[in-house]
């Protein structure tokens, strides 16, 4: 019989559950795979510009977002964040009012117009600039990426009001490289990426996230954790999943570190 999580955490004297989503930012990998593109979109939104965010899926473009919202001030900036993407341009200003906290009623044009005076009075009325985060853009059409030239001009395209950061995956690169859509691609002052992790930088990766939770050693042998790179190539999602289905089935077994054996019972158990 599989042991319950409390047993897993009993097991192996963790503080929390390892290897879950529910990381604070604060504890965070520290890793220059992710601060030099934070760096990065940290000036271009402190320059006023807008960024782009292509990343494979798994390899933690949802925790860079969290950390770059958690280095911007509220006295300076208000973000506003949207994820629903595969709508039309009048259901996608929709979207955006909901997230900024306006009346989403109206025609397409009149909610383009109001959707830019709101961004507009954050500025000159209220002294903070305006971020809109769009994740999962991959799946934008491109009609509506298209519109988001509009949404960005303001004073005949002569002042910087709103900075918007895309996020999505290699279809996003592939998305704004059409010609269509190269009066959007060209207001992007970065293109931040995201890659999986190396072998060294899983096992660091791990030790970390086995640390956070009170582990004074990483439960995985050397033989395991090269196993664990070998099954994830290093996509941090695949990572956790299956570090945290090993440290179950060593709690369940009652053996005191994960071997490649149970690495491998653990994949068989997942979707990857």
């Amino acid at each position: 019989m599989t042991q319950t999580i409390a047993d897993l955490r009993s097991h192996f004297r963790f503080t929390a559950t390892p290897f879950t989503r529910e990381i604070p930012v604060r504890d965070r990998w520290v890793s220059p795979i992710f601060d030099e593109p934070l760096t990065a979109l940290l000036r271009t939104l402190e320059q006023r510009m807008s960024a782009v965010l292509v990343a494979p899926s798994g390899t933690g473009k949802t925790m860079l977002l969290r950390t770059l919202c958690d280095h911007l001030p509220e006295a300076r900036y208000r973000v506003h964040e949207v994820k629903v993407t595969s709508l039309s341009r009048r259901d996608m200003c929709r979207e955006i009012a909901v997230a900024t906290g306006i009346e989403p009623a109206g025609i397409y044009p009149a909610l383009m117009r109001r959707l830019q005076d709101h961004f507009r009075s954050r500025i000159e009325e209220d002294g903070v600039r305006p971020i809109l985060i769009i994740d999962e853009c991959h799946d934008m059409r491109p009609e509506v990426i298209a519109t988001l030239r509009v949404l960005t001009n303001f004073d005949f395209d002569s002042k910087l009001v709103l900075s918007l950061i895309l996020s999505g995956d290699s279809r996003l690169r592939q998305l704004l490289d059409r010609q269509d859509l190269a009066p959007v691609s060209r207001r992007m002052a970065h293109c931040a990426t995201l890659r999986p992790l190396s072998r060294a930088e899983t096992r660091s990766y791990m030790e970390h996230r086995a640390g956070i939770v009170g582990s004074e050693t990483l439960p995985f042998d050397d033989q395991a954790v090269d196993a664990v790179y070998e099954i994830t190539r290093g996509n941090l999602r695949a990572i956790d999943h299956v570090c945290l289905k090993s440290l179950d089935i060593a709690a369940a077994d009652d053996v005191p570190t994960v071997d490649a054996t149970i690495v491998a019972a653990a994949r068989r158990q997942l979707l990857i």
